[in-house]
């Protein structure tokens, strides 16, 4: 099976000169190796010895958080197989590794699948590193896990903040019987009002 000794001969190449954390974090001040750096080591070994590295992602989850500024952050775990075809004779090994980030845009997805994809190189081809496994160039503090949906986000909002006696006033600004009665907009609404207070 010619996959094993493609993924071999990388290991081999990649054993003499690592992937080090040339990068630096400016915020946290530390040494992080960025996924441009796998990229631009592992390319053209991977063309070279007719390796292909295919991905699949089987499994997405998103959680809401919130950071000690009030900005909602998404944080997203993707399980991804990865698939690695020797091209000269087609025989194949896969590997499932999972990848995790944050953020307050709409990039979290995808430095989830750069820490996935990251991490399954390195660790498929034994490629030396320095230091600590890193997290990329970026940090959260979290304030508390946010529930996913906005219902479940106002309840906790108004527990957190101790109003629950308010709850008919919220009612009767919006001439509603109860919260969930309150359209998507509205609940939105409400959590700004009440995050304002």
């Amino acid at each position: 099976m010619k996959v094993y000794n493609c993924i071999n001969q990388i290991q081999t190449e990649l054993a003499k000169t690592g992937i080090s954390k040339d990068n630096i974090n400016q915020a946290q001040r530390y040494k992080f190796r960025g996924i441009d750096d796998v990229y631009n080591a592992l390319a053209p070994l991977l063309s070279k010895y007719g390796l292909c590295m295919l991905p699949e992602v089987m499994e997405r989850t998103v959680v809401e958080r919130v950071n000690q500024k009030g900005t909602a952050l998404f944080y997203i775990t993707v399980k991804v197989k990865y698939t690695f075809v020797a091209a000269e004779d087609g025989s194949k090994h896969e590997v499932v590794v999972y990848g995790e980030a944050m953020d307050s845009g709409d990039k979290a997805t995808n430095k989830a699948l750069s820490a996935a994809y990251k991490y399954a190189a390195l660790q498929v081809f034994c490629i030396p590193v320095e230091g600590d496994n890193d997290t990329e160039n970026s940090h959260h503090e979290i304030k508390y896990n946010q529930p996913a949906n906005t219902y479940d986000r106002l309840v906790t909002l108004i527990k957190d903040r101790k109003l629950e006696k308010n709850v008919q006033s919220f009612c009767n600004m919006y001439k509603v019987n109860k919260l969930k009665e309150l359209q998507e907009r509205q609940m939105l609404e409400l959590i700004e009002r009440i995050t304002n207070l």
